[in-house]
């Protein structure tokens, strides 16, 4: 079966002669990119790109197959620009970016509210630029940016915190923790099973910094799970520790299928913010979506 986005990819990597470019221009992986032009090329059964060490070459077949498919392409892309205007008009659909971490917890919260919602997931540089060339109609960020030509709304603030399996005894660590035996603490947390959505651990880097002001902390994660929320999901059923948003752990506390070890003072909070572009149009749904949000973040 023919796949649309194999020929918009193909669109873009002619026009930009480079897998990287179209990738930033699509808004997905240069992976993403390669895996739909290797398919289109399966498809068709030709050779559509020589790579290059810098860029690519188009083959003769990628600009014979370019020549029957740009009109029917730009055609069918301004027919669903079109009917994409259309339905924000008559159906209010909106487009919102947030981080795949706080979804679960703050994102899907605005489901209720809305009958058409479109989500992307991006960090907060992508999601700034994302609102500020107008491709988004709002972005839920924990950075605020130095912009005149957006609105950006405190909704809440969020904070990190260790959270445990409940079948762990954390009691001994606790009493030190109170006891502000922090060379036993970090003795203890050493010794755990560690999970964490990023290979790079900046959460637990984070709150080894600012707790134990150590750049580095000594132990190395047991497990990777690249979505915080189901990391969490995971960590409920298993044994060991992770140091997460406290919106994400929240549920998970009350329901008792995790426990928080340690809420530390010395960790900041970090700040939430709504941002759209100045648009009159959205200052009713703006004023929906950032009083559910801090509805939730309280």
């Amino acid at each position: 079966m023919v796949n649309l986005e194999w020929y918009r990819t193909f669109k873009s990597v002619y026009k930009n002669g480079n897998f990287s470019l179209a990738a930033k221009e699509l808004y997905i992986s240069q992976p993403a990119v390669s895996q739909h032009i290797s398919m289109l090329e399966a498809h068709v059964g030709y050779k559509l790109f020589n790579r290059k060490s810098k860029g690519v070459e188009k083959t003769e077949y990628a600009k014979l197959l370019n020549n029957l498919i740009i009109d029917a392409l730009d055609r069918l892309e301004n027919v669903e620009s079109s009917f994409r205007s259309k339905a924000v008009n008559t159906n209010q659909l909106i487009s919102i970016g947030i981080s795949k971490h706080l979804f679960s917890s703050i994102g899907s919260s605005l489901l209720s509210k809305f009958d058409y919602i479109d989500f992307s997931f991006h960090e907060n540089d992508t999601l700034f630029e994302l609102v500020d060339m107008k491709k988004l109609s709002f972005a839920i960020v924990t950075k605020q940016y130095d912009t005149f030509d957006t609105i950006q709304k405190k909704v809440g603030n969020i904070k990190q915190i260790i959270v445990g399996s409940t079948n762990i005894d954390a009691s001994d660590v606790k009493s030190k923790i109170k006891a502000k035996e922090f060379s036993e603490v970090e003795n203890w947390l050493n010794k755990q099973k560690w999970y964490s959505h990023d290979s790079g651990i900046p959460h637990i880097k984070l709150f080894w910094l600012h707790v134990f002001n150590k750049k580095r902390p000594s132990m190395i994660p047991n497990f990777f799970i690249p979505s915080e929320y189901e990391m969490l999901e995971a960590l409920s059923k298993n044994t060991g520790l992770a140091v997460v948003w406290d919106c994400n752990s929240k549920g998970f506390i009350k329901d008792e299928k995790l426990q928080q070890i340690w809420n530390s003072k010395k960790m900041p909070n970090t700040e939430v913010f709504l941002m759209s572009g100045k648009n009159d149009t959205l200052t009713a749904a703006f004023a929906i979506i950032a009083a559910e949000l801090e509805k939730g973040l309280e």
